[in-house]
C-alpha cells in the first residue's frame, strides 16, 4: 500500500476546488454578503439558516451548532469517507494528479466505502448492459406498457438483472472485486449454500445522491415465478440508508432549488412520470415511510428557512393514493408539517390513479393539472377529519369541532390561523366564536401535554420534540461585546483573513502590533503575528489556529467565515485596506496621545536627550498616521 499524498498535491487541489460548488451538491446556499453564501446547515436540523461558506477562504462554519473546516472536513463528515478517499475525490473533479510521499500514483478507490460505490458503478453499468438483451424483454415490455421508451430508461439509467443467480458476481468478480466487497455492498446475499446475486430476473433502477453517485438499487418483480417482494431495494450499506435517500433527488435538485417546490410521489415510475411530463421537481421515498430525515434532506436542497412575513416561499407538495394506505400515509406526513418552513400542500389525482396511470390514461397535461389543482395540507386534513361525521346533526357538529380543532391550533402563521377558524366555522356550520373557543381549548390542552412531556424529560432537558442544536461549546463570535472599539477590531480581523491579498503583508505585518482591546481577538492578533511568515499561503488561517491553540481555533475560523459588513457592488479591496487602516490609527492616536503626556511630564532641561527622543516618537507616529489618512 502506498504511503500519504503529498502534502503539495494536497494543497494544489485544495487550492483548484470551489468550496461552494462542493457544497452546492448538498445543501442550497445563497448570497449572506459579499464573498459570503449561507444556507440551511446539513449537521443540525434548523429553520433560519446559520451555516455559511466562503469561498475565497475554501472554508464553512456553522454559527449554530459549531460545525468547521474545508471542503475535505466537508466530504468526510458528509460522506463519511477519510481524509485520502476525499482528496481523491476532489482531485477526480479538478483534474490534479495526485502522488504519494514514498513514490508513485494514487491508485484511487482504497477505501471501503469508495469500493462500495465503485461496485454499484459497475453494476449500473452492467444492469444497463443488459436491458438490450434479448431475454430483457419482459423489462422492456413492463416500461412501454407505463408509457417509458427507451429514450426514458436511458434517461433515468434503468437496467435489467438477467435471470441468473451468479451473472453479475462473474462479471464483477472479473472487475477485480472481491466477494466480500460485493456482500458489502448488498449486491450479493449469502445463503445456505453460498453468496448469489441479490437482484435476478428484475428490472433496476440506480438510486442516487445528490451528487449523482449511486448508492443502491430498486428492483422490480418482472416474473411470476419469482417469490420475493414487488419491489426488492438493496439492504442497508455503508452508503445506502433507505431513511436517507430519496429516489430522483439527483435529477430534480436543481429544479427544486430553482423552482422553490419538491413533489413527494410514492414509486420510481411516478417520479419519471412527472419528470416526462415537465414537473421536474418530484422525488419518491426508497421502499419506506417519508420520515424525519428525508424532511431534513428535502429543506437544505429546497433552501427551507423562515420568512419574517410567511411560512416561507417555497412548496412541498404530497401526492396520495386515496385508499386506506394513501391516507395513513398523508397521516405520517402531515404528523411532520411543522418541521417545514414551507407551504405544504396535498394532490390526489381523479379516479385514485398514481401520477403513472394518470399521465398514461390523460397525458401530460394531467400530471401537471394535478400539482397546479393540489389543495393545502391543513384543508386536506381537516376536510378529511370532517368527512368522518354527520354534519346534520348537532352531535355530529359539536364531535367534528372537537376533532378538527386541535389541527387548526397547530397552525402557526396567524394569518392563516384566523383564516382556518373561518373556514372550519363554514365547513362545520357553527359560529367563528365557538371554533375560537375550540381552538383555544385544543392549544391550552397541547400546551399542557407538552409541559408534561419535557417534564418528564428532566430538569433542564427541552424534550424529546427539541430539534434545534444547542449554542457551540467554547468561543463565538457573536457573543462579542457591541461596542465600537470591538467591531472594529472584529471587523478588520475579518477582512484581513478573508482577503490576505487585498490588505497586504505590509499592513498585515503592522496590524499584527497594534494594541487590542478584546482579550479574545487580542490572541487571534497574537497568533497572526507568530504566523506572518506564511501569510497568505494556503496554510496561513491553519497556522493562525495551530498558534492560538484548540480553545481559540474556532475564533479564527468563523472570523474567516461570517459575512463581511460591506455592500454588494463596491471594491472589496477598498474596504478592507479602509477598515485595517481604521484600526491601525486608532492605536497610532492612543500612542500619540500617551507620548505627548509623556512629553508634557518630562523636563527638557533635567533630561534633553529623553525629551528630543520623544519628540522624534511623536513625529514618526504622526507621519504614520498622516500617511495611512492620505492613502
Amino acid at each position: 500500500m502506498a504511503g500519504l499524498i503529498q502534502r503539495s498535491d494536497i494543497d494544489e487541489v485544495r487550492s483548484r476546488v470551489n468550496i461552494a460548488d462542493v457544497i452546492s451538491d448538498y445543501v442550497t446556499l445563497k448570497s449572506a454578503g459579499v464573498g459570503s453564501l449561507k444556507g440551511l446547515c446539513p449537521f443540525h436540523d434548523e429553520r433560519s439558516p446559520s451555516f455559511h461558506v466562503r469561498p475565497q477562504v475554501g472554508r464553512y462554519h456553522c454559527f449554530g451548532c459549531g460545525e468547521d473546516g474545508d471542503v475535505f472536513t466537508f466530504l468526510q463528515k458528509m460522506d463519511h469517507v477519510t481524509f485520502s478517499e476525499a482528496v481523491e475525490r476532489m482531485a477526480a473533479r479538478v483534474g490534479v494528479e495526485l502522488h504519494y510521499e514514498e513514490g508513485g500514483k494514487v491508485t484511487g478507490d482504497q477505501g471501503a466505502r469508495a469500493r462500495v460505490l465503485a461496485a454499484n458503478k459497475a453494476a449500473e453499468e452492467f444492469f444497463i448492459g443488459q436491458l438490450g438483451d434479448p431475454a430483457a424483454e419482459p423489462g422492456r415490455s413492463f416500461l412501454s406498457s407505463r408509457g417509458f421508451d427507451s429514450a426514458a430508461a436511458a434517461r433515468f439509467g434503468i437496467g435489467f438483472a438477467p435471470k441468473s443467480f451468479d451473472s453479475l458476481s462473474k462479471h464483477l468478480k472479473a472487475r477485480g472485486f472481491s466477494e466480500e466487497e460485493l456482500l458489502s455492498a448488498g449486491l450479493l446475499s449469502q445463503g445456505d449454500r453460498g453468496s448469489y446475486d441479490r437482484f435476478r430476473g428484475r428490472l433496476i433502477w440506480p438510486i442516487r445522491d445528490t451528487t449523482g453517485q449511486t448508492l443502491g438499487f430498486g428492483a422490480r418483480k418482472l416474473f411470476d415465478d419469482d417469490q420475493g417482494p414487488k419491489y426488492l431495494n438493496t439492504p442497508e450499506t455503508a452508503v445506502y440508508h433507505k431513511s436517507k435517500v430519496l429516489y430522483g433527488l439527483d435529477l430534480a435538485r436543481r429544479d427544486i432549488s430553482k423552482n422553490r417546490q419538491v413533489v413527494v410521489v410514492e414509486g420510481y415510475t411516478d417520479v419519471m412520470a412527472c419528470h416526462l411530463a415537465g414537473v421536474g421537481t418530484a422525488v419518491a421515498t426508497c421502499g419506506t415511510a417519508f420520515g424525519v430525515e428525508h424532511i431534513k434532506m428535502i429543506r437544505r436542497v429546497l433552501g427551507d428557512v423562515e420568512n419574517s412575513d410567511s411560512r416561507g416561499l417555497g412548496e412541498v407538495i404530497f401526492t396520495f393514493d386515496p385508499d386506506e394506505a394513501g391516507q395513513n400515509a398523508a397521516s405520517r406526513a402531515f404528523s411532520e408539517e411543522q418541521r417545514f418552513a414551507a407551504q405544504t400542500f396535498v394532490a390526489v389525482a381523479p379516479e385514485g390513479l398514481d401520477p403513472c396511470d394518470l399521465r398514461l390514461k390523460r397525458g401530460d397535461d394531467a400530471i401537471r393539472q394535478l400539482v397546479e389543482g393540489r389543495k393545502p395540507m391543513f384543508e386536506f386534513m381537516i376536510r378529511r377529519v370532517l368527512s368522518g361525521f354527520d354534519l346534520e346533526t348537532v352531535e355530529g357538529r359539536v364531535s367534528a369541532l372537537r376533532a378538527a380543532a386541535p389541527i387548526v391550533s397547530g397552525i402557526r402563521d396567524p394569518a392563516l390561523h384566523d383564516g382556518y377558524i373561518r373556514n372550519l366555522a363554514g365547513w362545520v356550520g357553527v359560529d367563528p366564536q365557538e371554533v375560537t373557543r375550540a381552538v383555544r381549548s385544543a392549544s391550552s390542552s397541547r400546551k399542557s401535554q407538552a409541559e408534561v412531556r419535557a417534564a418528564a424529560s428532566g430538569p433542564g432537558s427541552g424534550g424529546s420534540d427539541r430539534e434545534e442544536a444547542q449554542r457551540p461549546q467554547g468561543l463565538s463570535i457573536t457573543e462579542l461585546s457591541t461596542d465600537p472599539v470591538t467591531r472594529l477590531e472584529r471587523d478588520a480581523l475579518m477582512a484581513l483573513l478573508q482577503h490576505p491579498d487585498s490588505v497586504g503583508r505590509e499592513l498585515a505585518a503592522r496590524m499584527s502590533q497594534v494594541a487590542f482591546s478584546n482579550q479574545t481577538l487580542k490572541v487571534v492578533r497574537d497568533g497572526l503575528a507568530a504566523s506572518i511568515e506564511e501569510f497568505g499561503s494556503g496554510r496561513w488561517l491553519d497556522r493562525i489556529a495551530e498558534e492560538v491553540g484548540e480553545d481559540f481555533s474556532g475564533i479564527v475560523h468563523q472570523l474567516a467565515i461570517a459575512p463581511i459588513p460591506e455592500k454588494e457592488g463596491r471594491e472589496m479591496s477598498i474596504y478592507c485596506v479602509g477598515v485595517v487602516s481604521s484600526l491601525i490609527r486608532r492605536d497610532l492616536l492612543s500612542k500619540k496621545a500617551d507620548l505627548l503626556g509623556q512629553l508634557q511630564r518630562t523636563d527638557q532641561s533635567a533630561d534633553p536627550e529623553k525629551y528630543r527622543e520623544l519628540q522624534r516618537e511623536l513625529m514618526s507616529v504622526e507621519a504614520e498616521r498622516r500617511s495611512l489618512i492620505s492613502d
